[in-house]
């Protein structure tokens, strides 16, 4: 049996093996879970005491439908909380990266009278520099003229 809610591949599956006793449907069948995947170990137990529980409240009457069902239902239950908690995840990661993003965005270099007179020298250098190309443009234009 397997479900799934189509997004991204989420599916949960299980194997169920009945074993009807010669009193069935008066007796319940024994179950058992054949095999599974992507089921948690209590996701496990929580259908095993589904299945005996459907099936004390349907003694006298065929009853291995109902069972399946209920189990199916179970595993949808599963596969929706699975999604609804890979969403939360997500978008808590999202959330901290934002705020590391954030906190880059205002680390920067710390203004100390040093640095602050480093950048003035620097700042000034590009200035003259500039200053003297249009010097030199201004003095071309002049000998063209």
């Amino acid at each position: 049996m397997t479900s799934g809610a189509g997004e991204n591949d989420e599916t949960v599956q299980t194997t169920l093996k009945f074993t009807y006793s010669e009193k069935y449907p008066d007796e319940a069948p024994l179950n058992e879970i054949f095999s599974q995947e992507n089921l948690e170990d209590n996701d496990v137990i929580d259908i095993l005491k589904l299945l005996a529980l459907q099936a004390k409240e349907n003694l006298g009457v065929v009853m291995i439908f109902t069972l399946v069902t209920a189990v199916q239902e179970k595993l949808n239950d599963i596969v929706v909380y699975q999604i609804k908690t890979r969403r939360e995840e997500e978008k808590k990661l999202k959330g901290k990266e934002a705020e590391e993003a954030e906190k880059q965005l205002f680390h920067s270099t710390p203004v100390t009278i040093e640095n602050c007179l480093c950048w003035k020298a620097k700042f000034d250098a590009e200035l003259l520099e500039i200053k003297k190309k249009q010097i030199k443009e201004e003095e071309q234009a002049e000998k063209i003229n």
